[in-house]
């Protein structure tokens, strides 16, 4: 029967060889056994009453195109160790081995697992067997683990908890090396997950901005660069205030430039015909409902339309949308005035006689003051 789910002939494990030698191990044993059955067998020195078939790594990466070549090379190990599959090298080709199937090992009936003492001997091999209460890897498989940068002390602190577990579920194996090695390999990809996400994570800083890429994305979307630019003190400020930690400030940047501009699109639309500000020209309400959603004081910026007013009607410039530029006005201005106030709480705690820190600081609250920069 053909199926667009199943193009090619699915893969058939026997779950008693699973539960023996490992699924992984049954499934390339299986496979192999298929594979090297058809072909014509060579007499070797070693074990000459077996066929050995010439095997290329091509042809073991075609046989298993699911497995990397390392784990292929990984599990040909474990049944190399298990004394089912032999391995004999060409002296004459690097690329090329003889590989044998030993069935009379293969089809051994698995031992009955028997209890093992607890001040028992480690694992011998040709046996399932329960793994010991002080059950420790051996050099070798330490050393093997250590290839992948693992550190020895991780590996010291896995093995209560893989013993534990193990004899917990009752289970046994030929080899409780290669369980572990298995185990520590995958803990310590999570490990490095963990760290790689805690190492990323930080306190959003006063001199934040957003990345070069962060911004170029905005843009691209349609985005005033204006609006954007904005936007960068008033999340920075709010982030400071809560000492949030977080690991990706673009990503979060990102989403509130959008949800903002969203609102002040669908608020505002895009008026093509520039006017002179009116006389009594007021914020609409749907500006007051952005400028909460910013945690803007609404009677502050109340009070400063007439200020917005007089300026504009003074310089006499047209504007497409008075409430986007007052907007900008609003924000860059309750900015200012927040910094202000933390210079001033902490000019408070400081030394007052030191007069030249103090001129200083009156000069460039001066300066903010005179600041029209919104209005360029």
């Amino acid at each position: 029967m053909s199926s667009k789910l199943l193009p090619e002939r699915p893969l058939i494990v026997s779950p008693t060889l699973a539960s023996t030698i490992g699924l992984e191990e049954a499934v390339m044993l299986q496979t192999l056994s298929a594979w090297l059955s058809p072909q014509q067998g060579l007499r070797r020195q070693r074990q000459p009453d077996l066929d050995w078939v010439p095997v290329r790594d091509e042809d073991l990466q075609t046989l298993f195109p699911f497995w990397t070549a390392v784990d292929i090379t990984r599990v040909r190990n474990s049944l190399q160790s298990l004394g089912i599959l032999l391995v004999d090298a060409d002296p004459q080709d690097r690329g090329r081995n003889f590989l044998a199937i030993d069935e009379g090992e293969a089809q051994k009936p698995a031992p009955k697992p028997q209890p093992v003492p607890a001040n028992s001997a480690p694992e011998t091999m040709g046996a399932a067997s329960l793994i010991p209460l002080t059950w420790q890897p051996d050099d070798n498989w330490i050393r093997l683990c250590k290839q992948h940068a693992i550190p020895e002390a991780f590996l010291r602190d896995l093995i209560p908890e893989f013993v534990n577990y193990w004899r917990e579920r009752g289970q046994a194996r030929f080899s409780w090396g290669n369980a572990f090695y298995k185990h520590a390999l995958k803990e310590w990809r999570k490990e490095q997950t963990r760290q790689g996400a805690y190492e990323l994570a930080t306190n959003m800083s006063g001199e934040w901005r957003p990345s070069q890429d962060a911004l170029e994305i905005l843009v691209n979307s349609g985005i005033s660069g204006e609006f954007i630019e904005d936007a960068i003190p008033e999340f920075v400020l709010y982030w400071r205030e809560r000492g949030v930690v977080h690991g990706a400030w673009n990503t979060k940047f990102i989403e509130h430039i959008r949800r903002q501009w969203a609102k002040f699109s669908a608020s505002f639309g895009r008026d093509e015909t520039p006017q002179v500000i009116p006389e009594d020209w007021q914020p609409s309400a749907d500006c007051f409902e952005i400028l909460q959603l910013a945690e803007i004081d609404a009677d502050y910026a109340r009070s400063r339309v007439p200020e917005f007013v007089l300026y504009w009607r003074d310089c006499q410039q047209v504007k497409a949308s008075w409430n986007t530029v007052f907007l900008q006005f609003i924000k860059q201005d309750w900015a200012r005035r927040l910094q202000q106030r933390d210079l001033a709480e902490s000019s408070h705690a400081e030394d007052q006689t030191i007069a030249g820190s103090g001129q200083q600081r009156l000069k460039e609250q001066l300066q903010r003051f005179a600041d029209r920069s919104w209005a360029e």
